[in-house]
């Protein structure tokens, strides 16, 4: 409850390092929407009272910190036990389940590892998907490399989508229409990542 708390806290006094903290969280295992965060901060930006593009910033190093926290735990301890988690009482209080592991390691298998990217464009998966990267001991090159490109363009996207609201929507409305938004946005972002993986996987086989 004190957590909750805090994140509420956090919400209230948005800055450039509450932004980057409540993203670490969001990427890793506690449950807490990128929406909520970002939108709102670039919101006050276009008010005069923050820079968006810091906003992006930070939003985008703390979703790198709290997505190399799942790399990192999920490399140390591994699979038995990253399941054994997800399936007890504080793996399902922070909202975590087997049908949600198995279908972040079922995107990580079947996009390989640009799944990073895209899948942090993907409702169900962003959250996740550095944990099957963790337990196929992705390179940390690329798993940075990728994180911070899908994480850095989802939060540009919520940054856009806060940032031009400012003129259109009152505060008290805000939220609601990010989610409509950012909802509609998700999956032409899924449609999109789609198409290139398809481009990049049929240039491979053409060349082959």
């Amino acid at each position: 409850m004190e957590s909750f708390s805090f994140i509420q806290w956090a919400l209230e006094h948005l800055n450039y390092g509450t932004v980057a903290l409540l993203m670490t969280i969001e990427s890793s295992f506690i449950p807490f929407p990128s929406e909520i965060v970002v939108p709102p901060a670039a919101y006050m930006a276009a008010a005069g009272e923050m820079n968006v593009f810091l906003v992006v910033l930070a939003a985008t190093v703390g979703a790198l910190a709290g997505a190399l926290i799942n790399y990192g735990l999920t490399v140390w301890i591994g699979r038995p036990i990253v399941y054994k988690f997800v399936n007890s009482r504080v793996g399902h209080a922070c909202l975590l389940n087997e049908q949600k592991m198995i279908k972040a390691e079922d995107y990580f298998v079947r996009y390989g590892n640009l799944s990073t990217l895209v899948g942090r464009l993907v409702p169900g998966v962003r959250q996740l998907i550095s944990i099957p990267a963790g337990l196929a001991k992705m390179p940390m090159g690329r798993f940075l490399l990728y994180t911070s490109l899908g994480a850095g363009a989802w939060n540009i996207i919520l940054a856009i989508i806060g940032y031009s609201l400012h003129s259109v929507v009152p505060k008290d409305l805000l939220m609601e229409t990010v989610h409509r938004y950012t909802t509609q946005i998700s999956w032409v972002m899924v449609g999109l990542g789609v198409l290139v993986l398809g481009y990049i996987v049929g240039r491979i086989v053409w060349k082959r």
